[in-house]
């Protein structure tokens, strides 16, 4: 059974990836709206330089709003495209959820790659400590891609699909959010990181990839 549950997993993030690469709607979408962003800081600030927290509330808002630019396309698109229905009949669940949510997390640590190194020389930031702004970032991607997957699959059909996402994902991302912001903002030089918040972190992606695996089964099997 674990076996089975494992492979479904890599079928549906293999599917994920394959759709994802040929049609790039969410990579464009995404990858558009942080060059954007970046590009407009980066010329309004004129060579300007801001302080540690400032900046690493501004990494997080361009994640965080790059996320709802493509999050929430992963149970959208099998909707529009008519597919849902066989994915909820020949899918496991479990495989299915977390597939959907390792493709997601995928995407997100893709971005964060692709962003950060452009954010620190655009902006001229000077990373004090690499090692934790790495793992702050697999943190926050991994918080963001949960709560995305859950969120999605939540909306999914609903008529006001993209407010509804959003408006529902910012409390929920909160907890890995405002923690983030701290301890980026210590791996750029501003003060000291607290173990703490790290822990945090950790605890609460594991609180809502439980919570996710308990409710999706009803929503899988019951809506």
């Amino acid at each position: 059974m674990q076996q089975s549950i494992w492979q479904g997993i890599k079928l549906v993030f293999r599917k994920e990836l394959v759709v994802g690469l040929r049609f790039k709607a969410a990579w464009a979408a995404m990858l558009m709206f942080s060059l954007t962003t970046l590009a407009c800081v980066s010329m309004a600030l004129q060579g300007g330089t801001l302080e540690p927290r400032l900046l690493a509330a501004l990494l997080w808002v361009i994640l965080f709003f790059a996320s709802l630019a493509g999050a929430d396309r992963v149970f959208a698109d099998e909707d529009t495209a008519g597919t849902l229905l066989a994915l909820r009949i020949y899918g496991p669940s479990q495989a299915v959820l977390m597939g959907k949510m390792l493709y997601t997390f995928f995407l997100m640590v893709a971005l964060a790659a692709f962003i950060t190194p452009l954010f620190v020389l655009l902006l001229d930031v000077t990373v004090a400590a690499p090692g934790l702004l790495t793992v702050v970032l697999l943190l926050g991607c991994g918080g963001i891609a949960t709560a995305g997957t859950l969120i999605a699959a939540l909306t999914t059909g609903a008529s006001v699909h993209g407010g509804l996402f959003s408006i529902l994902m910012l409390p929920v991302i909160l907890p890995v959010f405002l923690p983030a912001i701290s301890l980026s903002a210590a791996a750029f030089g501003g003060g000291d990181s607290a173990g703490s918040y790290l822990v945090g972190m950790g605890l609460y992606d594991l609180i809502l990839a439980v919570g996710a695996s308990l409710l999706f089964d009803y929503l899988w099997y019951e809506d």
